[in-house]
C-alpha cells in the first residue's frame, strides 16, 4: 500500500497524516474546513520542527516530508486513488457511518477501510457498506500523540480478512508502530481500558485529598509507570511472584474505587471550564498561551526521549 488518505485534520488526524508522511508515505488530507486544513498544517510544520531539534528528522527534510501531504476538501478527490483511508473524524456512530456509505461507493474496489475509533463496533460503523468491502476494514487506534506514540492497535475480528489485516499490520510496521492485536470486539479496546482503570483510581485519590496532584502523578511517573516503561503488568507480576500479587490483590482492590463512570471530580472541572491544557486550567495551572505552548513542547520532548530509549528494549 503507497497512497494514504486520511479523513478529518484536527488533533488525531493530522498528526496520522504526519507519521506516514515521515516515513516517506504519500497522503491525502481531507476535511471539509479549510480552516482546519490550514491550522493542521502549521501544526505539522511545529511538530516536525520539534522533531528536528531532537535529531528524529534533519532540518532539511521538514518541507519534503510536507510536500507529501495533499490537502484536500473534496472527498472524492480524495480517496479516488487510495489503498489504504483511515477516519479521525468526530466520534459519533452516525458520521462515520455515513462516511464509510460514501467512501464505498468513492475509493477503489479494494482500498481498505480503517477507523481510529476506541469506543464504537466496527460493525455498526460499516453496516451500510457493501459484503466485499466488510472484508476490508478494520480499526486501527492510536495514541496521542500519533506521529510519536509507537502504539497501534489493530483488530482481527468480525468481518475482517487475514489478508486485510496482514497487509494492515505490514504498513504500519514499515513506519515503526507496536502492534497490538486486538482478537475481541470489546469496548475501548486494550490500552484505553488498561488507562481508564489506572485514571479511575487516580481520580479518587485525589478526591480523597489523600496528597496533592504533583504527588500523585509522582508517585505513578516514579513507581509503577517507571516499570510499565520497559516491562509490561504480566512480566511483572510474574517477577514479583503471583502468591504476592493475589496477596496485594485480597488486600487493596475491596477498598479502591470501583465506580462505573466518569469520577464527579472532572463533572466538576468540566462545568467549571477547567479542562486542562486548552482552557489553561485543569489540575495545573498554565499562565497563558506561552505557557500552555512551552508545556505542551516539553512533554513532546519527554516522549521523543523515552522513545529514543525505549528502542533499545523494543
Amino acid at each position: 500500500m503507497k497512497n494514504i488518505t486520511v479523513v478529518g485534520a484536527g488533533t488525531m488526524g493530522h498528526g496520522i497524516a504526519e507519521a506516514f508522511a515521515i516515513h516517506g508515505y504519500n497522503v491525502n488530507l481531507f476535511d471539509l474546513s479549510a480552516e482546519a486544513l490550514t491550522k493542521a498544517i502549521a501544526a505539522i510544520r511545529e511538530e516536525l520542527l520539534i522533531l528536528a531539534s531532537e535529531k528524529v528528522i534533519k532540518s532539511d527534510e521538514i518541507d519534503e516530508i510536507i510536500g507529501r501531504i495533499t490537502l484536500c476538501e473534496d472527498l472524492e478527490s480524495a480517496a479516488k486513488e487510495a489503498d489504504y483511508i483511515i477516519e479521525s473524524v468526530l466520534e459519533r456512530l452516525d458520521i462515520k457511518k455515513e462516511l464509510f456509505k460514501k467512501l464505498d461507493k468513492l475509493a477503489p474496489a479494494e482500498a481498505i477501510f480503517a477507523s481510529n475509533t476506541s469506543s464504537l463496533k466496527l460493525s455498526d460503523m460499516v453496516s451500510e457498506a457493501s459484503e466485499k468491502r466488510k472484508k476490508n476494514c478494520i480499526i486501527n487506534h492510536w495514541y496521542n500523540p500519533p506521529h510519536i506514540m509507537p502504539i497501534a492497535e489493530l483488530t482481527f475480528f468480525g468481518d475482517t480478512s487475514q489478508e486485510t489485516y496482514d497487509k494492515v499490520e505490514k504498513l504500519y510496521k514499515s513506519i515503526g508502530k507496536q502492534i497490538v492485536k486486538v482478537l475481541k470486539e470489546v469496548d475501548g479496546l486494550v490500552a484505553n481500558r488498561i488507562q481508564q482503570a489506572v485514571a479511575r483510581e487516580v481520580f479518587s485519590l485525589i478526591e480523597m485529598e489523600v496528597a496533592e496532584p504533583a504527588d500523585i502523578d509522582r508517585a505513578l511517573k516514579f513507581g509503577p509507570a517507571f516499570r510499565y516503561c520497559s516491562t509490561g503488568q504480566l512480566e511483572i507480576a510474574d517477577f514479583g511472584g503471583l502468591d504476592i500479587w493475589k496477596i496485594v490483590g485480597d488486600n487493596l482492590l475491596a477498598v479502591m474505587d470501583n465506580t462505573q463512570k466518569a469520577n464527579p471530580l472532572l463533572e466538576k472541572k468540566v462545568e467549571e471550564g477547567k479542562l486542562g491544557l486548552k482552557s489553561g486550567e485543569g489540575f495545573y495551572k498554565y499562565e497563558g498561551t506561552e505557557a500552555a505552548k512551552t508545556a505542551k513542547e516539553a512533554y513532546t520532548i519527554k516522549l521523543l526521549k523515552q522513545l529514543k530509549v525505549s528502542k533499545d528494549y523494543i
